[in-house]
Parts: structure tokens; C-alpha cells; sequence
């Protein structure tokens, strides 16, 4: 492993985290009293996380698939690029169409620059430590999160919501391109290097595919042809259903119900926080005892945790509630991904992160409107948290019927997968 350049990749990864963390917290907390939505609008709300879901879903698939080709640095910067215009949007935004648009960019910018961040690491990675180096990126990422949304509901208290916002959005996307233009090296060399080298795990990987698969074929063996690889997609678009509830409609039900935006910072954060910190010890777990089960637990773990939400009151069971659910992310989230990494070769590795990625990221879409929509026949909030703490329960429930164990030390023999 290049550890200085992973270094890099992960300070990069935090970065774009913390962009993200902008739109968390004081964008949704504020969508009535500073952008004009009515109150009670469940899906106009909604409306700005299907937007970044939708875009940033493609732009995974995209990144893939043109990093294969243009390389890994390239796409990263192109990324942080496309995050210009952002702040300075939220600052003069009059009404919640520009926010929506605001979201379109943001989702690029994450389509992009996380996409290439993971990529860019597994390159430089041996298989034994995918789960850790997984672990370390996501740690990184929503770590940055976490961050980015509790210093932004304090720099809307100093400098008011929109200033604060473009001062440290500014201030981030100044670090991440300046850092990706002179500090971040191609990687691509690597993954061509892992190719013309044996592979360990050849016996896990997808049958009956060429050398270089058309996106089409890799789209298929990720969607559907590999039963695995299938239920790896799904639980990865379920499991964003949980990060759309707590994005969207969280700040909004604690706003509602008095809570300062510090308060909701500190709350929300506690799930992005735990979610964090944990994946330093679970990507690193599932290189010891397998992938398998600290997904399927992930899942079960953090959709009760979604659940307990919505049976008690005040901020200290939220803030529980919002952790045990942070700590079943933790579990799930990079070992998700490692599963797909240890079961595709090297030759279209990023084509296959980017499918799984842009089945992850439409999550964001698909449980932003269902949640919403549970939420609008319910007549509150507590009806789209019960629909997603049930999905997580079903798609755990496929996983762990349909899954199955990838880490190139446990993975079984092709005859137990027919």
C-alpha cells in the first residue's frame, strides 16, 4: 500500500464529506423560514435530495466507467470544479429552485470526487485490506459530514445562514481542488498493474465474463446476472433510505419541535459522528471474520435504530437512537463495498463501484419520495421513519438469503455459488 498517498485520499475524502455536511443541517432546518417553502410541503422538501440522488447516482456510474479511460486524478479534479458555483448559488438563492439546483451540482461534485477517492484507494491496496482501507475512507468521509454539519449551523448563528454558508463552502472547495491538482497522483497504473498480475481470488469471480466486458454486460452481471453482486446493489440502495430520513426530514421534525440548530447539529451529527468513528474498527472487523454478517447485522442494526427513533421523545434518545443507527451504518456501509471490490478483477473494477454506486446513491432518490409519501399518507414525519426502519428489515432479510460470503480469504469455491 502507497501510504502517503492514501493519506492524501482519505484528507481528500474528508474534504468532499464536508461539502456535503453544508446542505445537511441548516439548508433543510431552514427551507421555510429562508427559502420559502411552506410548511407542511413534505415532498417540495424532498424534492432537493431526489435531485442529488438522481445526479449523483449517474455521475457514480459515469466516473467509473470514464475513469477507466481518462484516469482517476482527472475525474477527481473535474469534480471539485463543478462545486464552484454552489455556495455563492445558496447565498443569493430568492427561492427553492435554486437550492434544487444547487443539489444538482452537489451531486455531481460527490458522484465524481467520492467515487474516485475509493477508486483511487483500492488501487493501491492489497485484497486483504479492502475492508480497512474501506473502512478508513468512509471513516474520513462522513466523519467530514458530521462536521461540516454541526460548523455550518454555528457559522449560521455568527454569520447568518447564508453567509456562514458560503464562507466555509468557499473555504473547502479551495482546499480539495488546490490539494487534487498539486498533491494527488494517478493511480491508474496500479489497477493495470493488478490485471496483468494473477489474481487471488479468480474463483469468486463473476462467471462467464470477457476480459473487458461492455458497460452493458457489466451493468447486467452487477444488477442481476450475479446474485451476490445483485444483493449487494439492493442493500446499498435501501440502506441510503436511512442517510435520506436523516437529511431531509430529522432537522425539519427537531425544528418543529423547538430544537436550536446547534441542538439538531449535535444530534444529527451523533449519527454521522458514530457512523464515522466505528468504520475504523468495522471495515478492519470484516478483514478478520468476513464480510457477511457485519452487512446483514449492519442492516438489522441500523434500521432498529431508525425505529427507536420515533418511540420516545427529547434529545437524548434521539441522539441514542441516531447513534445505534449510525453504529449499524458503520457495520454495513464500507464492507458493502469491499464485498463488491473483492469479487470483480481489477480490469473493470471501477466500472462495477460505479454500478454499485449508482444503485447505492439512487437510494437517495427512491427513499426521499417513498419516505415522503409514507409521510404525506400518514399526515407527520413518524409514517416515512416507519417506512424506512421496515425496508431495512426487508432488505436485510434479502441479503442475507441471497448474499454471501467475498472476502478473497472466505469466499466459497464457485460449486457452492451455482
Amino acid at each position: 500500500m502507497n501510504a502517503p498517498q492514501v493519506a492524501l485520499l482519505v484528507a481528500q475524502v474528508g474534504l468532499v464529506g464536508l461539502m456535503l455536511g453544508t446542505m445537511r443541517i441548516v439548508v433543510p432546518a431552514l427551507a421555510e423560514d429562508e427559502f420559502g417553502v411552506a410548511r407542511g410541503s413534505i415532498l417540495l422538501l424532498v424534492a432537493f435530495v431526489v435531485a442529488f440522488g438522481l445526479v449523483k447516482a449517474v455521475l457514480n456510474f459515469v466516473a467509473g466507467r470514464w475513469s477507466e479511460g481518462a484516469g482517476r486524478r482527472r475525474v477527481l479534479i473535474v469534480g471539485w470544479v463543478s462545486a464552484l458555483p454552489i455556495p455563492v448559488i445558496l447565498y443569493l438563492a430568492p427561492s427553492w429552485g435554486w437550492v434544487v439546483v444547487a443539489t444538482v451540482l452537489l451531486g455531481i461534485n460527490q458522484g465524481l470526487c467520492w467515487s474516485m477517492t475509493q477508486t483511487a484507494k483500492l488501487d493501491l491496496t492489497r485484497a486483504e485490506e479492502r475492508g480497512t482501507i474501506m473502512g478508513l475512507n468512509e471513516f474520513a468521509g462522513y466523519l467530514g459530514v458530521a462536521l461540516g454539519g454541526i460548523v455550518t449551523s454555528y457559522a449560521a448563528g455568527f454569520l447568518g445562514p447564508r453567509l456562514g454558508l458560503l464562507v466555509f463552502g468557499l473555504a473547502v472547495i479551495a482546499l480539495g481542488l488546490g490539494s487534487a491538482v498539486a498533491l494527488i497522483r494517478e493511480t491508474l497504473p496500479w489497477a493495470r498493474a493488478e490485471t496483468a498480475a494473477p489474481p487471488p481470488t479468480k474463483a469468486a469471480y463473476p462467471k462467464g465474463m470477457p476480459a473487458t466486458p461492455t458497460t452493458a454486460q457489466v451493468f447486467a452481471v452487477m444488477t442481476w446476472r450475479d446474485r451476490r453482486l445483485a444483493a449487494l446493489c439492493q442493500a446499498g440502495l435501501v440502506e441510503k433510505f436511512v442517510d435520506a430520513l436523516i437529511w431531509v426530514a430529522i432537522p425539519v421534525y427537531l425544528h418543529q419541535r423547538g430544537a436550536s440548530l446547534p441542538q439538531i447539529g449535535w444530534i444529527v451529527g451523533s449519527y454521522g459522528m458514530v457512523w464515522g468513528v466505528a468504520q475504523l474498527g468495522t471495515g478492519r472487523l470484516s478483514d478478520r471474520i468476513g464480510r457477511f454478517w457485519p452487512n446483514v447485522a449492519g442492516m438489522w442494526i441500523c434500521g432498529a435504530g431508525v425505529g427507536l427513533f420515533a418511540l420516545g421523545e427529547g434529545a437524548a434518545w434521539w441522539s441514542a437512537s441516531a447513534a445505534i443507527a449510525g453504529f449499524g451504518m458503520a457495520l454495513l456501509y464500507p464492507n458493502l463495498s469491499a464485498s463488491v471490490a473483492d469479487i470483480t478483477p481489477p480490469a473493470w473494477r471501477g466500472s462495477a463501484i460505479g454500478i454499485y454506486r449508482f444503485w447505492r446513491d439512487l437510494g437517495y432518490a427512491i427513499g426521499a419520495l417513498g419516505l415522503g409519501l409514507a409521510a404525506q399518507w400518514a399526515g407527520d414525519l413518524t409514517g416515512g421513519v416507519v417506512f424506512v426502519a421496515l425496508s431495512m428489515a426487508a432488505s436485510g432479510l434479502w441479503l442475507y438469503v441471497f448474499g454471501a460470503e467475498t472476502h478473497p480469504r472466505l469466499a466459497p469455491l464457485p460449486d457452492a455459488l451455482r
